[in-house]
């Protein structure tokens, strides 16, 4: 063969390696749209049987006088909406927007699952293309979700579509995004992959707001164990039934983790409302007469106080203590801080953590219709506002005061403030040639040699140098 035909091969070889690269790269897209668009289509049609399945329960054993199947259907499709928090208008009555968040469960754990099978499928290595992964299944799955909120409207009710796009879209974005996550590698080796500052705080943001779960919830449960009595006199005035009373108890946990956020906006101190002119905050209540539903017994109408004046200390200081654990795993989980760097990242914490709070807020209230009860729940920028302030605040303080005992410890803070002295004590170059413009120089023997470069004469109107080591014969 001529060296003109071997050069010819080789080019052509690396031409087809480079399409065969091409090629791949495109296939591994295509692989994971199709996986992406397969896993939605799945988890809408699990999710949609489910449902029917309750509502098929319901509706047999409910009477059902002039209410065919296609309503069962239609009905089933405004519950798995309901499932992505996308409220319903019920025409005459108003907007329903207060829903049970535990209904997210259902589908978020089928996504969950959706997006740990678009990884592996779509062969995902990075934790850099998760985003591309969740995309893939978010974009089909909002689509879906659109589709169902069209196909579900009847004269009685209607879904809103901007909304219905926009919960599904975000809900598949977010569990979808943590399963695909999961299936890359376990969760420490996640955080251990982050950056050390991002790292950092995420553990912290994650602590504090564990912190705050738990007590929202320590403070909702205690407080629906101390009404039980009155909560089972409404169950037992409303006579649902065998089949209603578990369905209720169904609505009844799904309503758990709404009951939870407002704890933590209870605890926060804005607190909540229940209706128009009405609000349940640490300094007191006062609300108006409920809906008979039970767990709506923890909150007894009328002006009453939140609670006991020897619990309140413990409660209203609940934020605080979240954001001092904030504040130290903030630390702990750093890389050496500077002393101002600390408390920054501590501000951080507390301003992320006050984003999450107030969209948790927001949705975990709503509308009940257009009277009276058109305000329900907490609000959302309130709480977002005050948890940043009092979990950064704490947390700033608590993070700061940890650094500045770990660099002590270390034998850093000398050093430290030492460079912060040098600085400060640098010398000026004066007009009147006080200082050296030049580095002081050691001769041969090692004695130090001070030198005035404006000695002898003064150029520029500038006067002699006073007599000092430079003067010396």
């Amino acid at each position: 063969m001529t060296p003109a035909g071997l050069r010819a091969r080789r080019v052509g070889g690396v031409g087809a390696d480079a399409g065969a690269r091409g090629g791949g790269s495109a296939g591994a897209e295509r692989s994971l749209l199709a996986a992406g668009a397969i896993a939605a289509g799945v988890v809408t049609a699990s999710g949609l049987a489910a449902v029917v399945v309750l509502v098929l329960i319901g509706w047999i054993a409910a009477p059902h006088a002039g209410v065919g199947l296609p309503a069962v259907l239609r009905t089933s499709a405004a519950l798995w909406l309901v499932g992505q928090h996308a409220g319903f208008t019920f025409r005459g009555a108003g907007r329903i927007g207060l829903l049970p968040l535990g209904l997210v469960l259902l589908p978020g754990a089928l996504l969950w699952r959706a997006g740990r099978w678009v990884v592996r499928t779509g062969r995902v290595r990075s934790l850099r293309h998760i985003g591309y992964a969740a995309l893939a299944l978010a974009v089909p799955y909002a689509l879906l979700t659109g589709a169902l909120a069209i196909a579900s409207r009847s004269a009685v009710e209607s879904s809103s579509l901007p909304q219905s796009v926009a919960c599904g879209l975000l809900l598949a974005l977010a569990a979808g995004g943590l399963g695909a996550a999961r299936a890359v590698a376990p969760w420490p080796e996640v955080v251990r992959r982050l950056p050390p500052g991002p790292r950092s705080l995420v553990v912290a943001i994650a602590g504090a707001l564990a912190a705050l779960v738990a007590a929202g919830a320590l403070l909702a449960g205690v407080s629906l164990a101390s009404h039980l009595g009155e909560a089972a006199t409404l169950e037992r005035d409303l006579s649902p039934g065998a089949v209603g009373a578990v369905l209720l108890l169904l609505l009844e946990i799904g309503y758990v983790p709404n009951a939870v956020a407002w704890a933590i906006s209870f605890m926060l101190g804005p607190g909540f409302a229940f209706g128009a002119s009405t609000v349940v905050a640490p300094t007191g209540s006062a609300l108006r007469q409920l809906p008979a539903f039970p767990m709506l017994a923890a909150l007894p109408p009328g002006l009453h106080a939140a609670m006991p004046a020897w619990v309140a200390p413990a409660v209203l200081a609940m934020p605080y203590l979240a954001g001092i654990l904030g504040g130290l795993l903030l630390v702990r989980a750093a890389p050496p801080l500077s002393l101002d760097a600390a408390p920054l990242l501590g501000l951080a914490c507390g301003g992320v953590c006050g984003a999450l709070l107030g969209m948790l807020a927001a949705v975990s209230g709503g509308p009940l219709g257009d009277g009276r009860l058109a305000a329900v729940g907490p609000s959302g920028w309130q709480v977002g506002v005050v948890s940043a302030l009092e979990i950064g605040i704490a947390a700033a303080a608590a993070a700061g005061a940890a650094n500045y005992l770990a660099l002590r410890r270390a034998g850093a803070l000398s050093g430290w403030l030492g460079t912060l002295g040098t600085r400060a004590s640098a010398p000026a170059v004066s007009d009147a040639g006080a200082a050296c413009d030049s580095a002081p120089e050691a001769d041969e023997t090692g004695h130090v040699i001070y030198l005035d470069p404006w000695a002898g004469d003064a150029p520029n109107g500038r006067r002699a140098a006073p007599p000092g080591p430079s003067a010396i014969p």
